[in-house]
This record gives C-alpha cells, sequence and structure tokens, in this order.
C-alpha cells in the first residue's frame, strides 16, 4: 500500500536537537521528490525543506542552516529531516510529503511511474520546543 509513515518528534528545549524520519512504503517504480512542510497552531502549513531525486536539496529561509534533509543511505526508503539549535517558534506538526512523481532510470532499467500527478502525505508528527 503507498503511504509514507513518519516517527521521531517530540519535546526539546530551545537550543536541542530532533530528528524526523519519513518511510516511504510503496512506490517502487517511480523517483519522486520528498517535501517537509510545518504547520503550527492557528497558521498556514508552510514549507521546510525538500530533497529530491538526485539529492538536491533546498530550504525555506527561516531553516538558516539549522536543519538537514536528507536520504537514509541505508535505508533508501527513509527520509530524514534533523532540526538543530531548535526555538519555539518551531513548535509545530511536521509532515512529509511525496510528490513530483516521474519516470525514472534506477535498479538496471527504466521504470515508467504509474502515480505520476499523485501526491502523498505522511500522518505528522508533533514537534514541541519550550523555552
Amino acid at each position: 500500500q503507498d503511504q509514507l509513515v513518519q516517527s521521531g518528534g517530540g519535546s526539546v528545549q530551545a537550543g536541542g536537537s530532533l530528528n524526523l524520519s519519513c518511510e516511504a512504503f510503496g512506490f517502487t517504480d517511480c523517483w519522486f521528490d520528498m517535501y517537509w512542510y510545518r504547520q503550527a497552531p492557528g497558521k498556514e502549513r508552510e514549507f521546510v525543506g525538500a530533497i529530491d531525486r538526485g539529492g538536491h536539496r533546498w530550504y525555506a529561509d527561516f531553516v538558516n542552516r539549522r536543519f538537514t534533509v536528507s536520504q537514509d543511505s541505508a535505508k533508501m526508503t527513509v527520509y530524514l529531516l534533523e532540526m538543530n539549535s531548535l526555538k519555539p517558534e518551531d513548535t509545530a506538526m511536521y509532515y512529509c510529503k511525496a510528490e513530483n512523481f516521474r519516470d525514472g532510470y534506477f535498479d538496471g532499467a527504466w521504470h515508467r511511474c504509474s502515480r505520476v500527478g499523485a501526491n502523498y502525505w505522511g500522518q505528522g508528527t508533533q514537534v514541541t520546543v519550550s523555552s
């Protein structure tokens, strides 16, 4: 079944660190990009960072080099968001999102993606930073 399952998060004091993970199940015939978003109470969901199939990464301005998105080299279906120097304003529900599904060449063959145009959200995980 195609889905994203998140883990990690929790509570930490300001200046601390937390790691989030997002494991992708299914999607075996596609390339896709993994995005991270967050939503604080009463606020719009906002972009945090992303990584594409080639390992290129980009971030929202507020990240300011405190966060790192990556793909687990040991288990390529797992995506990570490492957060350092956390601030109270980082408190939010964090979501991963798989999007930009496309055909790709991997495992020695060209794969035609059956999910072009689709996107999938993780269930979300809470991050709380206290001052």
